[in-house]
């Protein structure tokens, strides 16, 4: 089973980044967090007070806040990769409307790379093998084929769900669906 992930918000509650618990530690160690939210997701024990005998343990809720001297930024530009476009597209065909695994999913260009199309996310979309090989370099008039929903680029809140899609908490999902922008198929 893995681990789960968590949150990191800047102090203004700006979703961040995941972190897994070591880093998370790392950060109650240093002092750096500002306030925290959601469930403890690990508890970690620590060494023992040789003036108490306690041993120290940390609980490490699902939602952490940073502070620090500046204030953290979010991404601006989120790296595309397969995963996330087939997790931004719910696993389905954008084009026949049918759910897929992940491994029967490609990446289709809306308008080919070999026709001025660019590798961003407004221009791609999962595609079955079928429906991309008959789409082939053709534009979608051209075969007279329609899109089921339009590409869009996720903010940050959306990202961070796409990436961690298979082990986020619901706590972090409530907290980020708040962030999402209209366009989101996950709202």
């Amino acid at each position: 089973m893995q681990q789960a992930r968590i949150l990191r918000l800047n102090q203004a509650g700006q979703p961040i980044e995941w972190l897994d618990w070591q880093e998370a530690v790392g950060l109650f160690a240093r002092e750096m967090i500002v306030w925290t939210m959601g469930d403890v997701v690990k508890r970690v024990q620590g060494g023992r007070s040789r003036l108490t005998g306690r041993q120290s343990q940390i609980a490490l809720p699902s939602i952490i806040a940073c502070g620090g001297g500046r204030l953290a930024q979010p991404r601006t530009t989120y790296p595309l990769n397969n995963p996330a476009l087939f997790a931004r597209d719910g696993y389905t065909c954008m084009y026949c409307a049918r759910s897929f695994s992940a491994h029967q999913l490609t990446r289709d260009h809306i308008v080919p790379t070999s026709r001025g199309g660019k590798d961003k996310w407004q221009n791609v979309v999962s595609a079955c093998r079928r429906c991309n090989q008959h789409k082939a370099n053709y534009l979608l008039e051209e075969i007279n084929m329609e899109l089921v929903a339009l590409p869009f680029c996720p903010n940050n809140a959306e990202y961070l769900a796409l990436i961690n899609s298979r082990r986020i908490l619901g706590d972090q999902m409530e907290f980020l669906r708040g962030q999402f922008s209209r366009n989101s198929r996950w709202l």
